[in-house]
């Protein structure tokens, strides 16, 4: 038997999460450097499979099939293509990143015997369970991105919601202009939003999940496909719709998409800069991949039917999403109102049915998690060194704390998508590949950059210039270890703005599969006759 990749790469920060948890809790040190090295550990995993997969191959490699659950039909059953080796690679690269960013994030503001009260108002932090917590998400999360048993892929799509409650809810931000019951208040209700809005979602795939055992009488999503594609399962017009509607309700909450959104700046602002990017770089990257890999390989009539609502929809989120970025007054909100138009548009280029708009997509997802990672990371030094989220409480820094800003104004260029830029590329892929069959949504979609370049330099602008602020004066420059986290965020977001071929070549042949699933071609160029 070879090797199981797929379940190490898995299991390992599965394990590492135990083994974390388990630390005696005066070694919270031995507790980080544990968590560190579990995730280093699976970083290289995860470059292990992206070495070893081959773009030519047959769409999903290192496969796993064992039975489990046999006389429902449910196997554990793992593989991977493209697409899902891109992401597994940006969760695992994150994850060390948000680990050392938040090395001080969970250590206790008071010593002695925790209680109840002290941890709901933040002063005592379990250190061990805060990074425990974080590897049991990178776990779930990669076997997300793994499983093409459909039901092993729900399990895991809810389980992930549980350590994402307690991270919110109970180890917040510490920058809080109200007092620290008002703060335990607000991250207790952000966390129980998150929860509820993704238990609806996740209840309606339940009920999808069930009625596509109904239908095609088990859950593996190789074999529905095979038999969707040689006419041996046929599925009524109306059930598909149904069908497609459950999943991708579940999917646009996580993503998450207008107007399936408004859980998500909560849990930013109330949560750790880490935390933040883990919900939004990481997590959230799921519902996108779902909806690719499920609502386009599952039930392709219906995503060609429901195309119209869903690019209104996303749309909607470009443009509403940067304009509410535009108007905010704390750092963290803008971010994540910026997240959900740069959603706007993975959901536009995933629906625009063109190998160049889910090229993009795929991309984009990849290029928003670096550059989220890179800006909110930053925000979360400036944010830990004055006490303060709200943007009028800070002006100046660049003058003293020059590499702070410098990263900073990267970070930001990165997600307005300058060119040179990784996001760039993503996001002109996207919008070609919208024009070239839906050419007036294409044209709406670019006000999202205008918009963009309003909210990232008017950010840049009131907190890194003008006069330097009595209250920033003596603010120290980014340390040794906040340069580790943030620099090879930045030379990232470089290499891959300049030179994205080694993520295209993994990606394109995925994409081809979906343009396949869904039975749509590129539009062909009109080209007049020369005379």
């Amino acid at each position: 038997m070879s090797f199981p990749l797929l379940t190490a790469t898995a299991a390992l920060p599965a394990l590492g999460a135990i083994a974390t948890a388990a630390v005696p809790a005066q070694r919270r040190n031995a507790a980080k450097l544990l968590a560190l090295i579990v995730s280093l550990g699976t970083l290289v995993l995860a470059a292990i499979i992206a070495v070893r997969f081959d773009p030519g191959g047959n769409r999903y490699q290192l496969t796993e099939s064992h039975a489990w659950i046999a006389d429902f039909g449910v196997r554990y059953e793992l593989g991977v293509d493209g697409i899902a080796v891109a992401l597994i690679g940006l969760t695992a690269l994150l994850i060390p990143f948000i680990i050392l960013a938040g090395w001080h994030d969970a250590d206790p503001l008071e010593t002695g015997a925790a209680s109840l009260s002290s941890f709901a108002a933040g002063r005592w932090r379990p250190t061990q369970g805060f990074f425990a917590l974080i590897l049991a998400v990178e776990a779930m999360v990669i076997i997300s991105f793994e499983a093409t048993d459909v039901f092993l892929f729900y399990i895991f799509f809810e389980a992930m919601l549980i350590p994402m409650y307690f991270l919110i809810g109970g180890f917040g931000d510490r920058a809080h202009e109200h007092g620290e019951e008002t703060a335990a208040t607000q991250r207790s209700y952000a966390a129980v939003k998150f929860l509820l809005y993704n238990l609806v979602g996740g209840l309606i795939m339940l009920a999808a999940v069930i009625g596509l055992y109904v239908v095609a009488g088990n859950f593996s999503l190789p074999e529905i496909a095979e038999a969707r594609a040689n006419g041996s399962l046929e599925m009524a017009t109306s059930t598909e719709r149904w069908l497609f509607l459950g999943f991708f309700f579940a999917f646009a909450v996580k993503a998450p998409l207008w107007p399936l959104h408004t859980w998500l700046p909560n849990a930013m602002q109330e949560s750790t800069a880490p935390v933040a990017v883990l919900i939004t770089a990481v997590v959230d990257k799921v519902g996108t991949f779902a909806m690719l890999r499920f609502c386009l390989g599952l039930f392709p009539e219906a995503s060609t039917w429901a195309t119209p609502a869903i690019l209104v929809l996303a749309l909607i989120s470009i443009i509403y999403g940067a304009l509410l970025a535009v108007g905010q007054r704390d750092i963290k909100r803008l971010v994540a109102y910026a997240s959900i138009s740069h959603f706007g548009f993975i959901i536009l280029g995933i629906f625009a049915m063109t190998s160049q708009g889910q090229s993009g997509a795929t991309l984009y997802m990849v290029n928003h998690g670096i550059s989220t990672a890179a800006l909110m990371l930053v925000a979360g030094f400036l944010i830990s060194r004055r006490g303060s989220r709200l943007i009028a409480d800070y002006g100046g820094v660049q003058k003293v704390a020059p590499v702070l800003a410098g990263t900073f104004l990267i970070g930001g260029l990165a997600t307005l998508s300058l060119p040179g830029l990784a996001p760039f590329v993503s996001e002109f892929l996207v919008l070609v590949g919208t024009f070239a069959r839906y050419p007036v949504v294409g044209i709406i979609a670019t006000v999202g950059i205008v918009l963009a370049a309003l909210y990232t330099l008017v950010l840049y602008q009131r907190t890194m210039t003008g006069p330097v602020k009595a209250e920033v004066e003596g603010m120290p420059d980014l340390r040794v270890r906040e340069l580790v986290v943030v620099a090879p965020l930045v030379a990232l977001l470089i290499f891959l703005g300049v030179f994205p071929k080694p993520l295209t070549d993994i990606v394109n042949p995925a994409v081809e599969h979906t343009m396949s699933d869904v039975q749509k071609k590129d539009p062909q160029p009109e080209v007049e006759a020369a005379k």
